[in-house]
């Protein structure tokens, strides 16, 4: 069997970013499945007058389109390189032999070249929903137009009716997607959420970085590692290290990594007093330096602004936090609030970010005992539940039922 996997952001562990794509291409791979990604790189270097260039990594082969993207880049940018990886990746597409295709969103246009070519050669897609989108940007505004909304949401249905199945990344995706389409609830049926990568993410190091990193040794410390995006809400962390501050100054957030909110959350943290002091704003790293990080945080933590729709996502923030065996802290409802409290495996903030909230927050950190249980219990989740093999297992049963 010859898989394409198409992903506009396919990323490798030296690089920045979610690696679930290559943690799931190179598993495939070693169960016999040929492997050959469609994607884009920022990196220029290898392309000389080519538009794409190819590596093989782990026996899969990727083809890399030049088309560099950052998330700051304004929406009518980001709309125009959408557009340009479905032109360049549709053309590629047809002309690569496959029995499946998997295509995974975001954005939800890389399900046009995947229809395309079910369409052109009767190659069957599975539709890996990563985001409730169009939903989920409609929800936060960034698409007002009535008639732009029924475009999008006739596209959604159109890219689940023609899959053979549909993988979404949440029970709550689930729920959407089926209270919206009810039609195409059999195709849901096996949700695989993002993964916990317990080998990469566990160390025998005691050591801490902070010492080195920040100049300071904290009594208790919450990283957040991820995109500073306009949905992450990134401010309420500076809210809370403001609030905590005046209870203990030994609590400490460390924020790793790049986007186009960063330097309002900059500008928020030095108006508040707490750059540097509590709050400290540092460049994103690699995906295989983060379990260094994890080791030495307290906890992990996962943000969203107040929008019940991004509830329901499956950032990889929460994944690495329990593959590190770290509890995690969250800002809202939703399935993850759910695991968190039934399993016990960290904190789950208000949405608001009041001086009571900042108060039981600092009780919770002078509880040691609990943290540390929460951290041995979300390990033991990570692996029961959320482990690479348990997500290679799930996509193995689509596979199956595809071939017969």
């Amino acid at each position: 069997m010859k898989i394409i996997y198409l992903h506009q952001y396919f990323k490798k562990p030296n690089e920045n970013g979610g690696t679930r794509s290559f943690d799931l291409a190179t598993s495939f791979v070693k169960k016999g499945i040929d492997v050959e990604v469609i994607s884009t790189t920022s990196d220029k270097s290898g392309f000389l007058d080519k538009k794409w260039k190819v590596e093989f990594v782990n026996g899969v082969k990727i083809n890399y389109l030049y088309l560099p993207y950052d998330n700051s880049f304004s929406s009518i940018k980001r709309i125009y390189i959408f557009i340009l990886f479905l032109w360049h990746s549709l053309i590629k597409l047809i002309k690569t032999d496959g029995d499946l295709v998997l295509a995974t969103s975001t954005p939800l246009t890389i399900g046009i070249p995947a229809i395309i070519k079910k369409l052109a050669h009767k190659t069957p897609y599975v539709f890996e929903v990563r985001d409730v989108w169009p939903e989920a940007v409609i929800a936060i505004g960034a698409i007002r137009n009535f008639l732009v909304k029924k475009c999008l949401f006739w596209l959604e249905e159109v890219i689940y009716r023609r899959s053979v199945a549909i993988v979404p990344l949440s029970s709550d995706m689930q729920e959407s997607i089926i209270t919206r389409f009810p039609q195409f609830e059999a195709k849901t049926r096996i949700v695989i959420e993002n993964i916990s990568e317990v080998t990469r993410f566990q160390s025998d190091s005691k050591d801490s970085i902070w010492e080195q990193v920040l100049g300071t040794m904290p009594r208790f410390s919450v990283l957040y590692a991820g995109t500073f995006g306009k949905v992450n809400g990134v401010h309420k962390i500076v809210e809370l290290a403001e609030k905590t501050y005046r209870l203990d100054d030994k609590i400490i957030y460390v924020l790793v990594g790049a986007g186009s909110e960063k330097e309002s959350v900059i500008s928020l943290a030095e108006e508040k007093n707490v750059l540097g002091r509590n709050v400290f704003i540092l460049d994103p790293v690699s995906k295989g330096e983060l379990p260094l990080w994890y080791n030495s945080a307290s906890m992990g933590s996962s943000f969203v602004v107040d929008i019940p729709q991004l509830w329901a996502n499956s950032a990889n923030k929460f994944f690495d936090t329990l593959a590190a065996g770290k509890p995690i802290l969250i800002n809202h409802e939703g399935w993850q609030a759910k695991a968190i409290r039934s399993h016990n495996i960290g904190y789950v903030l208000p949405c608001a970010i009041t001086d009571k909230a900042a108060e039981d927050f600092y009780k919770y950190t002078i509880n040691y005992e609990l943290i540390s249980r929460q951290g041995k219990r979300a390990l033991e989740l990570a692996i029961e539940v959320y482990s690479l093999e348990r997500a290679v297992e799930k996509y193995l049963q689509i596979f199956k039922s595809i071939e017969t």
